[in-house]
Protein backbone atom coordinates (compact mmCIF):
# COMPACT_ATOMS: atom_id res chain seq x y z
CA UNK A 1 0.00 0.00 0.00
CA UNK A 2 0.90 3.70 -0.73
CA UNK A 3 1.55 5.12 2.35
CA UNK A 4 2.16 8.43 0.48
CA UNK A 5 -1.13 8.04 -0.75
CA UNK A 6 -2.75 7.21 2.93
CA UNK A 7 -0.78 10.38 3.89
CA UNK A 8 -2.31 12.50 1.57
CA UNK A 9 -5.68 11.68 2.44
CA UNK A 10 -5.22 13.02 5.89
CA UNK A 11 -4.27 16.47 4.45
CA UNK A 12 -7.31 18.76 5.57
CA UNK A 13 -7.86 20.11 2.17
CA UNK A 14 -7.11 16.85 -0.06
CA UNK A 15 -9.03 16.72 -3.14
CA UNK A 16 -10.77 19.83 -2.67
CA UNK A 17 -10.75 22.08 -6.14
CA UNK A 18 -9.91 25.78 -5.05
CA UNK A 19 -10.11 28.08 -7.74
CA UNK A 20 -7.58 31.19 -7.13
CA UNK A 21 -8.42 34.49 -8.99
CA UNK A 22 -5.31 36.22 -8.46
CA UNK A 23 -3.16 37.38 -11.12
CA UNK A 24 -0.42 35.54 -12.19
CA UNK A 25 2.76 36.75 -10.07
CA UNK A 26 0.89 35.56 -6.93
CA UNK A 27 -0.55 32.36 -8.01
CA UNK A 28 2.73 30.35 -7.80
CA UNK A 29 2.90 31.16 -3.77
CA UNK A 30 -0.77 30.48 -3.12
CA UNK A 31 -0.76 27.15 -5.36
CA UNK A 32 1.87 25.90 -3.77
CA UNK A 33 0.23 26.55 -0.19
CA UNK A 34 -3.33 24.88 -1.20
CA UNK A 35 -0.96 21.69 -2.77
CA UNK A 36 0.75 21.63 0.53
CA UNK A 37 -2.75 21.03 2.33
CA UNK A 38 -3.29 18.25 -0.22
CA UNK A 39 -5.60 20.68 -2.82
CA UNK A 40 -6.11 20.44 -6.06
CA UNK A 41 -5.82 24.54 -7.34
CA UNK A 42 -7.42 25.75 -10.76
CA UNK A 43 -6.00 28.90 -12.08
CA UNK A 44 -8.38 31.29 -13.16
CA UNK A 45 -6.92 34.64 -13.10
CA UNK A 46 -9.17 37.27 -13.46
CA UNK A 47 -7.31 40.50 -13.57
CA UNK A 48 -3.50 40.92 -14.95
CA UNK A 49 -1.30 43.70 -13.88
CA UNK A 50 0.69 45.19 -16.81
CA UNK A 51 2.56 48.27 -17.80
CA UNK A 52 1.37 51.78 -18.04
CA UNK A 53 1.14 53.68 -21.41
CA UNK A 54 3.02 56.76 -19.87
CA UNK A 55 4.99 57.00 -17.01
CA UNK A 56 5.85 60.38 -16.76
CA UNK A 57 4.39 61.43 -13.66
CA UNK A 58 6.05 58.12 -12.23
CA UNK A 59 9.68 58.90 -13.69
CA UNK A 60 9.20 62.44 -12.38
CA UNK A 61 8.77 61.56 -8.70
CA UNK A 62 11.58 59.21 -8.84
CA UNK A 63 13.84 61.36 -10.70
CA UNK A 64 12.93 64.03 -7.51
CA UNK A 65 12.06 61.81 -4.95
CA UNK A 66 14.14 63.58 -2.24
CA UNK A 67 11.04 65.48 -1.54
CA UNK A 68 9.42 62.96 -0.26
CA UNK A 69 9.46 61.77 3.20
CA UNK A 70 7.83 58.95 3.03
CA UNK A 71 6.95 56.41 0.12
CA UNK A 72 3.90 53.83 1.44
CA UNK A 73 3.61 50.71 -0.98
CA UNK A 74 0.22 49.13 -0.43
CA UNK A 75 1.41 46.31 -2.78
CA UNK A 76 3.84 44.08 -4.33
CA UNK A 77 3.13 45.18 -7.80
CA UNK A 78 3.56 48.91 -6.72
CA UNK A 79 6.99 47.98 -6.00
CA UNK A 80 7.68 46.10 -8.76
CA UNK A 81 6.64 48.73 -10.74
CA UNK A 82 8.60 51.76 -8.71
CA UNK A 83 11.43 49.24 -9.21
CA UNK A 84 11.60 48.64 -12.49
CA UNK A 85 10.80 51.99 -13.49
CA UNK A 86 14.23 52.55 -10.84
CA UNK A 87 15.75 50.16 -13.30
CA UNK A 88 15.21 51.58 -16.37
CA UNK A 89 16.28 54.87 -15.74
CA UNK A 90 19.36 54.12 -14.13
CA UNK A 91 18.51 55.56 -10.80
CA UNK A 92 20.55 54.05 -7.96
CA UNK A 93 18.69 51.87 -5.20
CA UNK A 94 20.61 54.43 -2.59
CA UNK A 95 18.45 57.16 -4.25
CA UNK A 96 15.72 55.60 -0.77
CA UNK A 97 18.05 56.57 1.30
CA UNK A 98 16.51 60.01 2.50
CA UNK A 99 12.64 58.32 2.53
CA UNK A 100 11.13 55.92 4.47
CA UNK A 101 10.34 53.22 2.78
CA UNK A 102 6.15 51.95 4.28
CA UNK A 103 5.11 47.72 3.17
CA UNK A 104 2.45 45.83 4.19
CA UNK A 105 3.32 42.00 5.52
CA UNK A 106 5.54 40.16 3.20
CA UNK A 107 5.62 43.24 0.78
CA UNK A 108 8.46 44.26 3.31
CA UNK A 109 10.43 41.33 2.29
CA UNK A 110 10.81 42.28 -1.33
CA UNK A 111 12.27 45.70 -0.57
CA UNK A 112 14.89 44.13 1.96
CA UNK A 113 16.01 41.45 -0.05
CA UNK A 114 17.18 44.14 -2.35
CA UNK A 115 19.03 45.89 1.08
CA UNK A 116 16.47 48.20 1.57
CA UNK A 117 15.51 49.87 4.61
CA UNK A 118 11.82 49.15 5.44
CA UNK A 119 10.97 51.88 8.34
CA UNK A 120 7.60 50.41 8.99
CA UNK A 121 5.70 47.53 8.57
CA UNK A 122 2.17 47.94 10.37
CA UNK A 123 1.14 45.26 12.66
CA UNK A 124 -2.55 45.58 10.80
CA UNK A 125 -1.61 43.80 7.60
CA UNK A 126 -3.91 47.13 5.07
CA UNK A 127 -3.68 50.15 4.23
CA UNK A 128 -5.58 51.42 7.43
CA UNK A 129 -2.76 49.66 9.23
CA UNK A 130 0.19 52.16 7.28
CA UNK A 131 -2.47 54.81 8.92
CA UNK A 132 -2.61 53.45 12.58
CA UNK A 133 1.57 53.52 12.18
CA UNK A 134 1.84 57.08 11.16
CA UNK A 135 -0.49 58.63 13.07
CA UNK A 136 1.95 57.49 16.10
CA UNK A 137 4.57 60.03 14.68
CA UNK A 138 4.99 63.22 16.00
CA UNK A 139 4.38 66.06 13.59
CA UNK A 140 3.29 63.59 10.95
CA UNK A 141 1.21 66.47 9.51
CA UNK A 142 2.71 68.29 6.16
CA UNK A 143 4.94 64.94 5.90
CA UNK A 144 5.00 64.11 2.49
CA UNK A 145 4.58 60.92 1.32
CA UNK A 146 4.40 59.15 -2.19
CA UNK A 147 1.66 56.45 -3.06
CA UNK A 148 1.88 53.93 -6.12
CA UNK A 149 -1.26 53.10 -6.68
CA UNK A 150 -2.99 50.95 -9.90
CA UNK A 151 -4.49 52.75 -12.96
CA UNK A 152 -7.89 50.26 -12.65
CA UNK A 153 -9.55 49.68 -16.00
CA UNK A 154 -12.47 47.76 -16.93
CA UNK A 155 -13.43 47.66 -13.44
CA UNK A 156 -14.45 50.41 -10.84
CA UNK A 157 -11.80 51.34 -8.30
CA UNK A 158 -12.05 49.34 -5.28
CA UNK A 159 -12.59 52.07 -2.28
CA UNK A 160 -9.67 50.77 -0.30
CA UNK A 161 -6.94 53.10 -2.20
CA UNK A 162 -9.60 55.88 -2.26
CA UNK A 163 -10.51 55.36 1.70
CA UNK A 164 -6.51 55.29 2.45
CA UNK A 165 -5.88 58.31 0.40
CA UNK A 166 -8.57 60.04 2.56
CA UNK A 167 -7.13 58.95 5.89
CA UNK A 168 -4.19 60.12 4.97
CA UNK A 169 -5.12 63.62 4.51
CA UNK A 170 -7.22 63.16 7.74
CA UNK A 171 -3.87 62.99 9.27
CA UNK A 172 -2.96 66.35 7.69
CA UNK A 173 -0.12 64.69 5.01
CA UNK A 174 1.15 65.48 2.02
CA UNK A 175 0.06 63.08 -0.74
CA UNK A 176 1.37 62.13 -3.72
CA UNK A 177 -0.76 59.50 -5.39
CA UNK A 178 1.16 58.03 -9.20
CA UNK A 179 -0.16 55.50 -11.05
CA UNK A 180 2.76 52.41 -11.33
CA UNK A 181 0.95 50.06 -12.77
CA UNK A 182 -1.96 49.18 -14.65
CA UNK A 183 -4.77 46.64 -13.25
CA UNK A 184 -7.49 45.40 -15.79
CA UNK A 185 -9.96 42.42 -16.09
CA UNK A 186 -9.96 39.50 -18.38
CA UNK A 187 -12.13 37.82 -21.04
CA UNK A 188 -14.85 35.27 -20.13
CA UNK A 189 -13.84 33.36 -23.30
CA UNK A 190 -10.08 32.52 -21.77
CA UNK A 191 -11.70 30.63 -19.13
CA UNK A 192 -14.55 28.38 -20.78
CA UNK A 193 -13.97 25.37 -19.14
CA UNK A 194 -13.51 26.82 -15.59
CA UNK A 195 -16.53 28.75 -15.84
CA UNK A 196 -18.45 24.66 -16.94
CA UNK A 197 -16.84 23.75 -13.52
CA UNK A 198 -18.50 26.41 -11.78
CA UNK A 199 -21.62 26.28 -12.97
CA UNK A 200 -21.71 22.92 -12.50
CA UNK A 201 -20.74 22.79 -8.98
CA UNK A 202 -17.04 20.92 -9.49
CA UNK A 203 -15.13 23.90 -7.51
CA UNK A 204 -15.46 23.64 -3.59
CA UNK A 205 -13.82 26.56 -3.11
CA UNK A 206 -13.56 30.18 -4.67
CA UNK A 207 -10.62 32.18 -3.46
CA UNK A 208 -10.45 35.94 -3.85
CA UNK A 209 -7.49 38.06 -2.73
CA UNK A 210 -8.71 41.71 -3.70
CA UNK A 211 -11.45 43.45 -4.61
CA UNK A 212 -10.99 43.71 -7.92
CA UNK A 213 -10.87 40.13 -8.40
CA UNK A 214 -14.21 39.96 -7.41
CA UNK A 215 -16.07 42.84 -9.55
CA UNK A 216 -13.78 40.98 -12.40
CA UNK A 217 -15.17 37.24 -11.73
CA UNK A 218 -18.60 38.78 -11.62
CA UNK A 219 -18.22 40.04 -14.97
CA UNK A 220 -17.08 36.64 -16.06
CA UNK A 221 -20.23 34.05 -13.55
CA UNK A 222 -23.03 35.79 -12.57
CA UNK A 223 -24.29 35.33 -9.04
CA UNK A 224 -27.38 32.88 -9.85
CA UNK A 225 -24.67 30.57 -11.63
CA UNK A 226 -23.28 29.61 -8.36
CA UNK A 227 -23.75 26.19 -7.13
CA UNK A 228 -25.08 26.81 -3.63
CA UNK A 229 -21.71 23.84 -2.95
CA UNK A 230 -19.33 26.24 -3.56
CA UNK A 231 -17.82 27.78 -0.93
CA UNK A 232 -16.41 32.02 -0.99
CA UNK A 233 -13.46 32.51 0.48
CA UNK A 234 -12.04 36.02 1.19
CA UNK A 235 -8.59 36.65 2.01
CA UNK A 236 -9.16 39.21 4.78
CA UNK A 237 -11.71 41.15 6.53
CA UNK A 238 -12.21 44.01 3.85
CA UNK A 239 -12.01 41.99 0.88
CA UNK A 240 -15.08 39.80 2.33
CA UNK A 241 -16.55 43.67 3.44
CA UNK A 242 -16.89 44.49 -0.18
CA UNK A 243 -17.83 40.84 -1.64
CA UNK A 244 -21.11 41.29 0.59
CA UNK A 245 -21.68 44.79 -0.85
CA UNK A 246 -21.11 43.06 -4.24
CA UNK A 247 -24.11 40.25 -3.64
CA UNK A 248 -21.75 37.45 -2.40
CA UNK A 249 -22.24 35.04 0.59
CA UNK A 250 -18.83 35.12 2.08
CA UNK A 251 -18.21 31.62 4.08
CA UNK A 252 -14.39 32.11 4.82
CA UNK A 253 -12.39 34.89 6.05
CA UNK A 254 -8.87 34.92 6.65
CA UNK A 255 -8.39 35.39 9.85
CA UNK A 256 -3.99 35.61 9.28
CA UNK A 257 -4.22 37.38 6.31
CA UNK A 258 -0.18 38.26 6.54
CA UNK A 259 0.29 35.93 4.03
CA UNK A 260 -1.19 33.08 1.19
CA UNK A 261 0.02 30.54 4.41
CA UNK A 262 -2.73 32.02 7.02
CA UNK A 263 -5.59 32.33 4.21
CA UNK A 264 -5.02 28.38 3.22
CA UNK A 265 -5.02 27.67 6.70
CA UNK A 266 -7.65 29.20 7.55
CA UNK A 267 -9.46 27.35 4.86
CA UNK A 268 -8.41 23.98 6.10
CA UNK A 269 -9.80 24.57 9.14
CA UNK A 270 -13.13 25.53 8.20
CA UNK A 271 -13.10 22.34 6.24
CA UNK A 272 -12.25 20.45 8.79
CA UNK A 273 -14.49 21.80 11.18
CA UNK A 274 -17.67 21.13 8.30
CA UNK A 275 -16.10 17.68 7.90
CA UNK A 276 -16.03 17.06 11.92
CA UNK A 277 -19.65 18.54 11.84
CA UNK A 278 -21.02 16.07 9.37
CA UNK A 279 -19.70 12.97 10.67
CA UNK A 280 -20.65 13.60 13.77
CA UNK A 281 -24.23 15.32 13.06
Amino acid sequence: MNNNLLASKTLPLYNKRILITAPRNYISRFATEIINYGGLPIIMPTIETCYLSSYEKLDYCLKNITQFNYIAFTSRNGINGVISRIETLNIPLSCFDNCQLIAIGKDAERLEEMGLNVAIIPEEPSPQGIVSELAKIPNIEQQSILVPIPQVMGISEPDIIPNFITALETLGMKITPVYAYKTRCLEASLYNIEIELIKQGQIDVIAFSSTAEIESFLQLVQNTQLSKKCLIACFGPYTAGNAKKLGLTVDIVGKDYHSFTGFVETMADYLTDSNSSEIYA
